[in-house]
């Protein structure tokens, strides 16, 4: 009897502890109403509050099973992240969005190419994205490439497209060299300038949309001490 009344109440305490337990927060996949009822403002402030969860360790848990059925019909992203192939840069999680939400394209150095230019297009143009973000990062290995001019397959010409960046800081007074923390970082900011400017220059359909205000592009460098993502001016 006394196994039966302990049993009776472990099964209590573990139907309780499951009723307590709070459920996962499913977020919905943006439908494209929604997406088109967005301001790019309104895009970049919710990035910037997930890059604060993220920050914070608040990140929101996602019931992915059903995001994945509820994407599988369509998408309607709200942004496009232009970011460096570096793996300690996981761009959903560091702005804390889940299936549906962003479109990403991650090349080394985070410049802008032919292939770059057409998905982005396709991004804003085609499928309605309101925000671009070009997303470099501190301690960028193709930044201290280009700064140190390696030489290796066709690692060389894709360094080609970051060199303007350091170029442009030929008057920078301390030591120009990778070994230098402070002058990799500049390189990065400037890399990351360049390449938007690089895209407003060579896609004039992504000119238009900025111009019109139906687009923004902003540029930022993400901190992979504290997690943080720095917009720029």
């Amino acid at each position: 009897m006394r196994r039966i009344t302990c049993l009776l109440a472990s099964v209590a305490l573990s139907t309780f502890a499951v009723a307590e337990s709070p459920a996962p927060r499913t977020d919905r996949v943006l439908t494209q109403v929604e997406q088109q009822s967005l301001t790019p403002n309104q895009v970049l402030e919710r990035l910037s509050g997930g890059n604060s969860r993220f920050v914070n360790g608040d990140l929101t848990t996602r019931n992915h099973s059903s995001l994945v059925r509820d994407a599988a019909a369509g998408q309607a992203p709200k942004a496009m992240i232009l970011s460096c192939i570096d793996s300690r840069v996981p761009v959903e999680d560091i702005f804390d969005q889940g299936i549906g939400d962003l479109f990403v394209a991650r090349v080394a150095g985070n410049i802008e190419n032919t292939d770059i230019l057409g998905s982005i297009e396709f991004a804003t143009q085609v499928s309605g994205a309101k925000l671009i973000v070009v997303l470099g990062h501190e301690s960028c290995g193709a930044i201290r490439a280009a700064i140190d001019n390696v030489q290796l397959g066709n690692i060389t010409a894709l360094l080609e497209n970051i060199k303007p960046a350091v170029e442009a800081l030929s008057d920078y007074p301390g030591e120009q060299t990778s070994s230098n923390p402070e002058f990799v970082h500049l390189v990065a900011e400037k890399n990351v300038e360049l390449t938007m400017q690089n895209i407003l220059d060579k896609s004039p359909i992504v000119a238009e949309m900025v111009e019109s205000g139906e687009v923004s592009i902003v540029g930022g460098v993400y901190d992979l001490h504290s997690g943080e993502v720095e917009l720029l001016n």
